[in-house]
């Protein structure tokens, strides 16, 4: 495939793991002109492509708004494990932030594609026992109906992490060497972070069939 477009992309959740990945492979790809990574810690990361903006309230993002227009592509890779909070709180900082951050960022620039990292699992229904999966659900739902360009749901399943990276979580180093054995028998649940990263850069350069992408759209993307 050719591209002449030139991605300037605004990544969230810098400081997890996917996030990370995501911007690794952004800074190292010859396609992306510029990143802006919003967050509420600094990312650690000093490199000429990137600007950073400290903000604390994803749900709200009046104050910076006027920053963000300019940018053509947003890899949302913020979020937070279900563990240990009720569905109330769960969805509060999944749903609620995400679509505060969303609409107004749909409003400044909708000529962009939004990429949303949600996970193998994600119940579309919103109707499904498992109460993470019915919240991701609508929060995918609901993202759709927003006048993006292009938006998207990312749905990785296990990661194998690039390496180097400060913020692999502690499952993924440790069952890390399991991975060529986890790609043998359950390829369709497991791909490289890597993968997830190229597979959200060739979506915004490119465009994808598919708004919903599970383990093998998001391998298959990756090396278009």
């Amino acid at each position: 495939m050719t591209n002449t477009i030139a991605l300037r992309a605004i990544i969230t959740g810098a400081t997890g793991m996917v996030g990370e990945g995501v911007l690794h492979e952004c800074l190292h790809h010859p396609s992306v002109e510029a990143v802006l990574v919003i967050g509420r810690k600094s990312c650690g990361v000093s490199h000429p492509k990137l600007t950073e903006i400290l903000h604390s309230d994803f749900s709200d993002i009046s104050a910076i708004v006027d920053k963000l227009a300019g940018y053509n592509s947003c890899f949302f890779c913020a979020g937070v494990s279900s563990l240990g909070l009720s569905e109330e709180e769960y969805t509060k900082l999944t749903h609620t932030l995400t679509l505060g951050f969303a609409t107004q960022l749909s409003a400044v620039t909708p000529k962009m594609t939004f990429c949303y990292v949600s996970g193998a699992g994600t119940d579309s229904s919103e109707q499904g026992k498992t109460m993470w999966a019915r919240v991701k659900g609508k929060t995918e739902n609901d993202l759709m109906k927003l006048p993006f360009e292009q938006t998207l749901a990312f749905r990785p399943g296990f990661m194998h992490p690039t390496p180097g990276l400060k913020n692999t979580l502690p499952m993924y180093k440790y069952l890390s060497w399991l991975f060529p054995v986890l790609q043998l028998f359950f390829s369709s649940h497991v791909s490289t972070l890597r993968e997830v990263g190229i597979a959200m850069i060739n979506a915004a350069l490119y465009g994808s069939e598919k708004r919903v992408l599970e383990v093998r759209d998001i391998i298959t993307l990756a090396k278009n």
